[in-house]
């Protein structure tokens, strides 16, 4: 075991600069290496305002928990307050958040959020209708199928959607490849996802959807496996194999305001809204907006970034962003010359906010407090828990791999293809690996598809459960 004093005296001996050049952490090269991992279509202007006979729907969901996570819930507040300002009912709104940060210890302005430094109050009104332990993949599922019966707790509210209405789906998390996080029970896997929209085209439950998804391999949620005909438009902050990043972090610039020790938002996320906010969404068409995200997204300050990717039905990137989205009655607030904000400055890796976090509060707590031992100890922590996962993974894909695992491991399947074949196969996996290793963390999930490979490459059940419990017993 690595003597984690000697990492913690390192981490305090680094410069607020050095933290705010955006940078992946990864505990087996801690702190000499920082690893960074960094599809268009074209695009038509309308510029005729799509006037709908429907009605227009949200579905919002934060998948974390935890103040460190912060940005995900002002993510999705933020998202609220500008549906809300273009018109649209909260009965036609649905939230899923855990609601566990405005009224948080840490938090330095109780029962408020903000989205980014000098932003208002964006938790304000933002309905309570999925939080706790009630934001699961399943109510996920039944919220959007419109099953009341199958919702467990909650306030109830379903996409009670028909064939005239638009709905829009905004998703922001830790993510992985094939999945995304939720706080309480399952995680949201790819083809379960894709498979309830596919059930909702076919129950005739909407005219046309628009779904954003935030998370690391965001693009890995659709590729090879959303449709382009079934009416959905889909866009991701990272394609199927990048990281997604935090912004408007703590020693950053520009960085929060004092007293809050944890990233704002999330650069796609950030991008999107921020173009909203600034913009006539009755002119403004999704193609327009996907250009300014992904170059906001791919062109940091500092160089870093990912690549915001498009999937199913592109055709709907001409579609107006008012049909969706609504917008401000009064339209004479916007102006034709009014551009959206400028790049951001230094971003930091989505996996590794939670250390940031803990750093910060290494660094303002007092000398020989409470609060600075109990804040390295934290850190340790984790650092300790990270470089368990990496030894657990490497370990079990020898095993299985017969020692000839560093092809394998890193293998990636060919564009537009999905991650695995065998979906059952790679859920027995990752369930398999955490009965015997414990939770893969916001971190570990980053090792799904050396998962899949797994399946991909014909690993049997017997022998990934001898191998974890090898490993891990």
């Amino acid at each position: 075991m690595r003597t984690f004093l000697i990492l913690i005296a390192i981490l305090l001996s680094l410069s607020c600069e050095s933290v705010a050049n955006g940078f992946k952490l990864m505990p087996s090269e801690f702190p000499e290496d920082f690893i960074i991992h960094v599809n268009t279509a074209s695009s038509s202007s309308s510029t005729v305002a799509d006037q709908q006979n429907g009605t227009r729907w949200a579905v919002l969901v934060a998948g974390s928990f935890g103040y460190g996570n912060y940005r995900h819930q002002a993510d999705v507040c933020h998202a609220y307050q500008i549906l809300k300002k273009g018109g649209l009912k909260d009965e036609n709104i649905i939230v899923f958040m855990y609601d566990d940060i405005a009224n948080n210890v840490e938090n330095p302005r109780p029962g408020v959020i903000i989205n980014k430094p000098d932003g208002p109050d964006v938790y304000k009104g933002v309905p309570k209708d999925y939080t706790g332990e009630n934001v699961t993949a399943a109510n996920l599922y039944a919220v959007i199928l419109g099953n009341k019966t199958a919702l467990s707790g909650g306030s109830g509210k379903i996409l009670d959607s028909g064939p005239n209405d638009n709905v829009f789906i905004y998703y922001t998390d830790h993510g992985a490849s094939g999945i995304i996080g939720m706080p309480e029970g399952d995680y949201v896997y790819a083809n379960d996802l894709v498979d309830v929209l596919k059930q909702k085209h076919e129950a005739k439950g909407y005219k046309k959807m628009v779904f954003y998804l935030e998370s690391c391999e965001s693009g890995s949620m659709f590729e090879g496996l959303l449709p382009s005909n079934i009416s959905i438009y889909a866009t991701t902050a990272a394609n199927a194999t990048q990281d997604s990043w935090a912004t408007y972090c703590p020693g950053f610039d520009p960085a929060p305001p004092a007293g809050y020790d944890t990233c704002l938002g999330d650069l796609y996320s950030i991008s999107w809204m921020e173009d909203c906010d600034v913009k006539d969404l009755r002119r403004e068409t999704f193609a327009n907006q996907y250009e300014t995200v992904r170059n906001r997204t791919a062109n940091t300050s500092e160089g870093l970034g990912s690549h915001v990717t498009q999937y199913g039905n592109l055709n709907q990137a001409k579609d107006l962003l008012f049909s969706y989205l609504g917008s401000d009655d009064n339209s004479t607030t916007y102006t034709n010359t009014k551009s959206s904000p400028s790049f951001l400055g230094p971003v930091f890796n989505q996996r590794d906010a939670d250390l940031l976090h803990f750093l910060h509060k290494v660094r303002k707590a007092p000398d020989g407090s409470h609060e600075k031992h109990e804040a390295k100890q934290k850190l340790s922590a984790e650092m300790y828990r990270r470089e368990r996962i990496d030894d657990n993974i490497n370990q079990i894909a020898q095993l299985v791999f017969r020692y000839d695992s560093s092809s394998k491991m890193k293998n990636i399947r060919r564009n537009g293809q999905a991650l695995v074949d065998d979906w059952n196969c790679f859920k027995t996996f990752v369930k398999t690996y955490e009965k015997y290793c414990g939770a893969l963390s916001n971190y570990g999930m980053q090792y799904t598809r050396i998962i899949a490979n797994m399946c991909n490459y014909g690993v049997t059940m017997e022998q990934m459960t001898a191998a974890s419990t090898k490993t891990c017993s």
